[in-house]
């Protein structure tokens, strides 16, 4: 019998470990094994926009709860596929569980895609499973670091080149919520290496010499100082922390000057992530990752996106490897603890969280 880490939907840092559903192979089904996965504020952001996002529908739960999804390594445990041989070791969206069901379909060397009815609904780009032997992003020396990273990287990537795509909208500065987060600076880091626009970073006051260590920020300002920055200077705000004074402080500031307000993360998930209301300068507009890919996939080709982003994530590895503490725990009563105290602030900017199942 399989167990699930299932989180309370109203509670989101009360867990619990449960029986899973029967794993009993239909043909054409495989059974993944869950090998390891990272929890990070990405994780965190699932969980607090799963109903307004669907991401709790990706990995069905009892009423009340949810499997948040997470980022990782699976390994065929069984198969009744047969393009899908047992032991094929696989990169992915993930839920909090030992293994799981999926329906592979489209399978080729380089992967295949959960053809699950249920998954359907949702974006194709959460469905893609990479078979790590034909996978350019891996090496078996930084699965940790891909595993913390490369979901979180993918996002910056996204972000940034969606920002370059319309010319930051008029912005001579992009300025960070949550500058200490790894989606945070390493978009921060890309747009930095374009030298278009000036990169500013919002943190805590604790957070503020590991963010300027980081070399990603132009300027780093404790949320406290934001009224510090020139309000001529026509910014657009990138908001990673979902704070609704952050985010009222920042408009009130720059009013009209503010170009472009993204909405992309829950970092600060209990001050008012969700609440919306009218506020000076351009209104919140939510980023949705899947949107560009699909845009990009279309211009580029899937081959020159992959190319694209393999060559920006090789060159963002040792800035990843430099400033992460990699904290290895094994499994789902670990995981329980480690997404409590991601939703409790807890974890230290410098760290980050891989949970080890198999």
């Amino acid at each position: 019998m399989t167990k699930d880490l299932l989180v309370s939907r109203k509670a989101l840092n009360e867990a619990t470990i449960a029986d899973a559903a029967a794993t009993q192979l239909a043909e054409g089904e495989a059974l993944l094994r869950v090998n390891a996965f990272s929890l990070t504020a990405n994780n965190v952001t699932y969980a607090v926009f799963g109903e307004m996002m669907q991401y709790w529908n990706f990995f069905p739960a009892p009423d009340g709860f949810g499997r948040v999804p997470v980022w990782g390594f699976a390994t065929v445990a069984e198969s009744r596929h047969p393009e899908v041989a047992v032991g094929e070791k696989v990169y992915g969206y993930l839920p909090m569980s030992d293994a799981f069901k999926v329906a592979p379909g489209g399978v080729k060397r380089s992967g295949f895609n959960d053809t699950t009815p249920y998954r359907q609904e949702m974006s194709p780009v959460y469905n893609s499973y990479a078979f790590t032997k034909a996978d350019p992003l891996y090496t078996g020396d930084t699965e940790a670091l891909q595993m913390l990273f490369r979901p979180l990287f993918m996002t910056s990537f996204l972000i940034d080149d969606f920002l370059a795509d319309s010319d930051f909208f008029g912005a001579k500065q992009v300025i960070f919520s949550s500058a200490s987060a790894k989606t945070a600076y390493a978009t921060a880091q890309l747009m930095k290496a374009r030298k278009s626009v000036a990169v500013a970073g919002l943190t805590s006051a604790r957070n503020v010499p590991f963010v300027k260590d980081l070399g990603a920020y132009d300027t780093v300002v404790p949320y406290d100082a934001i009224a510090s920055l020139d309000a001529s200077v026509p910014s657009l705000f990138v908001d990673i922390a979902g704070d609704a004074a952050v985010r009222s402080a920042v408009h009130h500031h720059f009013r009209e000057a503010l170009t472009y307000s993204l909405t992309v993360g829950a970092t600060h998930w209990d001050k008012g992530a969700r609440e919306g209301g009218a506020l000076p300068g351009p209104q919140p507009q939510f980023f949705f990752a899947p949107t560009v890919v699909e845009k990009r996939m279309g211009d580029w080709g899937p081959a020159g996106f992959g190319q694209r982003v393999a060559d920006a994530w090789k060159a963002f590895l040792p800035t990843a490897a430099a400033t992460t503490k990699v904290v290895e725990s094994k499994g789902l009563e670990a995981a329980g603890r480690v997404f409590a105290d991601l939703i409790a602030g807890h974890v230290k900017a410098d760290e980050g969280h891989v949970i080890v199942l198999s």
